[in-house]
């Protein structure tokens, strides 16, 4: 164990400038999970009714608190989906350099604990540094802060460094490098459900244990109000609309391959039938957002018009805090979807480069790409968008508003503008990689 972890630190500290960026952008996933999972803690920690200087009153009661931590739990989970496409930053090219230690004898755990470690030493950079400024932070405007609340800040600097370790385990665990230096995508069939069940379970389990830790007994609600339990019910919605990305995009692939001679759209649905769930992860955020964003503009609407006049500001500043989350969590996503681009391109260079050298125009390749983004995602955003849409209106019917919330059909046109604009920070990179030359280097 000792001299896998000697061997990732070297490969942390010689990566190249490739790996450069996947070794900071998966730091940064650290450092921005680290954040939420500290603030989750530091919010958790408050016990009782206290005066809390700051937002207006918002974290004086418990009640509130435990809507802020499950706003908090919630953001984890587009910054795990984020460390996942980071994971998977050269991961063929990685996958090959581990391949030489197959030949130096390695074994193929031993390559995973490797790869494994290399990312959890780039997560513990990440984390540190955000729990270096949490510590500042706490001494500065916290001086009585619990032991349970340091305790608390503890586990989160070696969990999200074990997890985002998992997370690259889990995002590479279909591909296998042989000895020889050559890649094969093993598909396992029938694992599904086991896997999804074991999630289910583990999530269920630490929902419980968190539960069992956090609740004091003198929180409002009862059990059923715990922001412990968020957790147990974002696994199988998260599932399911990561299955509807998927599915999708196949079904989109099959039905554009045999309808169209346009080569632009024909290479993306051949690109969609072949590896349908290469961006469902993203997607799947995506979606999510977009239900959430939706309802939340209608929700939003009605709650302005029904504020009462005295106290105001504290209900304001709960929307606002609420507005900026759902920001923060937009702004995630689009990340992950242009790392996952990027990558997508980076990954089919020998590909790219062969198409160029056939003649394929870069435009009928630079749209292709865009399409394999914009196709599956038009109807799947346009289905949350109405969702989102029914949410948000039954609110205000059931709340006494007097119109539709119309506004909200703005949410899902912005975020399918901003997936493709997200997608085209990618064409850059298919220029320089869909040329001629890259063929020497195959």
């Amino acid at each position: 164990m000792t001299g896998d972890l000697r061997l990732a630190w070297q490969l942390v500290r010689g990566s190249g400038r490739r790996e450069g960026w996947r070794v900071a952008l998966t730091g940064v996933g650290a450092l921005l999970a680290t954040g939420l999972a500290l603030a989750a803690v530091a919010v958790v920690s408050l016990r009782g009714r206290r005066p809390v200087p700051f937002a207006n009153g918002l974290l004086d009661r418990p009640g509130e608190r435990q809507g802020i931590v499950v706003g908090l739990l919630l953001l984890l989970v587009p910054a795990f989906g984020f460390l996942g496409q980071c994971a998977r930053i050269g991961a063929v090219h990685r996958d090959r350099r581990l391949a030489r230690l197959r030949l130096a004898g390695a074994s193929p755990g031993q390559v995973r604990r490797i790869a494994a470690a290399e990312t959890g030493l780039t997560c513990l950079a990440g984390s540190a540094l955000a729990a270096a400024c949490c510590a500042v932070l706490v001494r500065t405007r916290w001086p009585d802060a619990p032991a349970t609340a340091w305790a608390g800040f503890a586990v989160v600097l070696l969990a999200v460094p074990a997890l985002g370790a998992l997370v690259s385990v889990l995002a590479l665990r279909r591909v296998v490098a042989s000895p020889l230096g050559t890649v094969r995508r093993v598909r396992p069939r029938g694992r599904a459900v086991p896997v999804f069940l074991a999630v289910l379970l583990l999530s269920v389990a630490v929902a419980g244990l968190s539960y069992a830790v956090t609740h004091d007994g003198r929180s409002p609600g009862g059990p059923g109000s715990s922001p412990a339990l968020v957790l147990p019910l974002v696994v199988p919605a998260g599932a399911l609309v990561l299955w509807l990305a998927g599915a999708t995009a196949r079904l989109t692939g099959r039905v554009l391959a045999g309808r169209t001679d346009r080569p632009a759209v024909l290479i993306a649905a051949e690109r969609l039938r072949e590896d349908p769930w290469a961006q469902a992860r993203t997607h799947a955020a995506v979606l999510l957002a977009t239900v959430a964003g939706t309802a939340f503009v209608g929700v939003r609407e009605a709650l302005l018009d029904s504020l009462p006049v005295a106290n105001r500001s504290f209900y304001t500043t709960g929307i606002g805090l609420t507005t900026a989350a759902f920001g923060v969590a937009l702004a995630i996503t689009l990340s992950g979807l242009a790392v996952g681009t990027a990558e997508s391109v980076a990954a089919r260079r020998g590909g790219l480069a062969a198409q160029a050298a056939a003649g394929v125009p870069h435009q009928v390749l630079g749209r292709a790409m865009l399409l394999e983004t914009a196709l599956p995602l038009a109807p799947t955003v346009l289905v949350a968008g109405v969702a989102g849409m029914a949410i948000g209106s039954g609110y205000a019917l059931v709340a006494g508003g007097g119109s539709l919330p119309w506004a909200a059909l703005l949410v899902p046109v912005g975020v399918y503008a901003c997936c493709l604009l997200a997608a085209a920070t990618a064409l850059p990179l298919l220029r320089r990689t869909a040329h001629p030359a890259e063929l020497r280097h195959m």
